[in-house]
C-alpha cells in the first residue's frame, strides 16, 4: 500500500535558486508513495505587496534565513525515493495544484524577458487571487482564470554538474515553466542519482505560453505527486503524457533547436508505442503534432509538441 506523506513549508524544507545533488533529503519515501508539498513564489523581498498581512510568516521567514543561490526561484525538496539509481526514471503524476497565497506578482524586469530593450519601465503588479471564483484580478480590472502549476519540477542534476542555477532548464527538468504539467498528467524524468533526490516549486498561478515579459502569476501553491521508480524505461530528456495526448519536451538555447529536439523526441516515443517506421511519425507528427513555444526567457528556452494519442 503507497502511503501519503506531507512536507510543511518552512525554510529547512527548501532551497533558494538552485538545485544539487548534494543537498540532504527532506524525506525518504517508497516507490508509489504520494507526497504533498509547498512552494513559495520566486523573489525576493522587492516583490512582496505592500499588506505584509497577505504574506505568510513561513515565507518571511525563508526570506530571512535561506541563502540564495544563482537563481531567484523557492524549491521543495529533495525527496529521496528508495529504490531509484541512475539511469532509472522517475515517474511523476501530478495529482492536483492549488494556489494557496490571496496574491501573486508580475514584474518587467531589466535585461530579462522577451523584449529587454524595448520595456525599460520597470516594474511590478499584484494582482489579486480571488479564490472563490478561480480568479486572479488584474490591477486594471481585467480577469483571468486561474490554472495553476509548478514551474520547477526536477530530479537532481548529476553530481558532477555540482550546484545549477534554477533559471536554466535542462535534462533533469527544473525551470520549464511548462502550462501543460497540471493535474492528471505524468512527466517522466531521468535519474542521475541514487534516490533520484526529487524537487519542485516555483508556483504559477496562470502563464500563457511564451511567458514573454518573464514571470508568470507568481504566486504559492500547493501540490501533490505520486513518485514511482521506472526500471523499465531509459530517457535522456524530460518526456510527459497525459489521457489525451504525448507531450514531448525540447530545451536549447536556440529555438530552432529546441523545436528540432521535440520533434526527435516525438518521431522516437511514437516509434517506441507503435509498430510505425521513423519515416511514418515523422509525417504523423507533421500532420497530428502541434508544436508550442513553452517559454522564451529561461536561457535554455522551450518547445514542446502535443500528439493526441488517439493517432497512434
Amino acid at each position: 500500500m503507497s502511503r501519503r506523506h506531507e512536507i510543511p513549508a518552512t525554510p529547512e524544507n527548501m532551497v533558494w535558486g538552485y538545485l544539487d545533488s548534494a543537498t540532504k533529503p527532506v524525506l525518504e519515501i517508497a516507490s508509489g508513495d504520494v507526497v504533498t508539498l509547498h512552494s513559495f513564489p520566486a523573489g525576493g523581498k522587492e516583490c512582496l505587496p505592500e499588506d505584509r498581512s497577505l504574506v505568510p510568516p513561513e515565507y518571511l521567514d525563508a526570506l530571512d534565513t535561506l541563502v540564495q543561490g544563482p537563481g531567484p526561484h523557492f524549491i521543495t525538496g529533495p525527496v529521496y525515493v528508495k529504490g531509484a539509481e541512475h539511469g532509472d526514471v522517475l515517474q511523476v503524476d501530478i495529482l492536483d495544484v492549488k494556489v494557496r497565497e490571496d496574491w501573486g506578482f508580475v514584474s518587467i524586469l531589466p535585461l530579462l524577458g522577451t523584449l529587454p530593450d524595448e520595456f525599460t519601465d520597470y516594474e511590478t503588479i499584484h494582482p489579486v487571487v480571488d479564490h472563490a471564483r478561480n480568479l486572479c484580478v488584474m490591477p486594471w480590472g481585467a480577469e483571468i482564470p486561474l490554472e495553476p502549476f509548478f514551474g520547477i519540477i526536477a530530479t537532481a542534476p548529476p553530481a558532477a554538474w555540482g550546484r545549477c542555477g534554477s533559471p536554466v532548464p535542462r535534462s533533469f527538468g527544473g525551470n520549464m515553466d511548462n502550462k501543460e504539467l497540471r493535474p492528471g498528467t505524468t512527466l517522466y524524468l531521468p535519474v542521475f542519482n541514487e534516490g533520484a533526490l526529487f524537487f519542485a516549486g516555483d508556483g504559477h498561478g496562470v502563464q500563457g505560453d511564451g511567458e514573454v515579459c518573464i514571470t508568470a502569476l507568481e504566486t504559492g501553491v500547493t501540490g501533490s505527486f505520486r513518485l514511482t521508480v521506472r526500471k523499465d524505461m531509459k530517457l535522456a530528456w524530460p518526456f510527459a503524457e497525459s489521457a489525451t495526448h504525448l507531450m514531448s519536451i525540447g530545451l536549447d538555447e536556440d529555438l530552432d533547436d529546441a523545436a528540432k529536439q521535440a520533434v526527435r523526441e516525438m518521431v522516437s516515443h511514437i516509434c517506441a508505442r507503435t509498430n510505425l517506421t521513423r519515416n511514418q511519425a515523422y509525417m504523423l507528427c507533421s500532420l497530428a503534432g502541434n508544436l508550442r513555444v513553452t517559454q522564451l526567457v529561461d536561457g535554455n528556452k522551450g518547445i514542446h509538441m502535443m500528439f493526441p494519442k488517439a493517432y497512434l
